[in-house]
């Protein structure tokens, strides 16, 4: 017998999830087996092993401004994004995940951050296939334009 669950779309935040939003969302789809052949015991079940790519984006936001980077998911797994640095160092920027729709970057809900830069991620959760971007932007803290580098660690 053979059951068919369907994930929920979701959304990213701190510890949330990554996915695709409306009709064009693409559903994470798990199948899970179970052998019935005289057997009371259940098979291990075995999560593959996703490939994950890392991106680098820098830019420039304005005071009062956002700058944003598209990238493909491949598979659905894993996305982690770390602002790693920003000029000054003492800045706080919000960062966002979306989807890009007339030249901006749309945020998931729930999907974004206030933060200084640092070495461990500030997002994190699960994508599915499809177009992501990532939005940097002022959280009224700028006083000058700041040069910013972001990473996106994703499959």
């Amino acid at each position: 017998m053979t059951r068919r669950v369907v994930g929920r779309e979701g959304q990213v935040g701190r510890a949330g999830r990554v996915g695709r939003v409306g009709c064009a969302a693409a559903a994470l789809v798990m199948l899970f087996g179970v052998v019935g052949c005289g057997s009371s015991s259940t098979p291990a079940t075995t999560t593959p092993t996703v490939p994950r790519t890392t991106d680098t984006f820098t830019g420039t936001v304005a005071v009062g401004g956002s700058d944003f980077h598209s990238f493909p998911i491949s598979a659905t797994g894993p996305i982690d994004v770390t602002l790693t640095a920003a000029t000054p160092s003492t800045v706080v920027m919000d960062i966002s995940i979306g989807m890009p729709a007339d030249g901006k970057c749309v945020a998931l809900a729930g999907a974004s951050s206030q933060t200084p830069p640092g070495t461990t991620p500030q997002l994190s959760g699960i994508a599915s296939p499809g177009t992501l971007c990532v939005d940097v932007h002022d959280s009224a803290s700028e006083s000058a334009p700041v040069s910013y580098t972001v990473t996106v660690t994703h499959p």
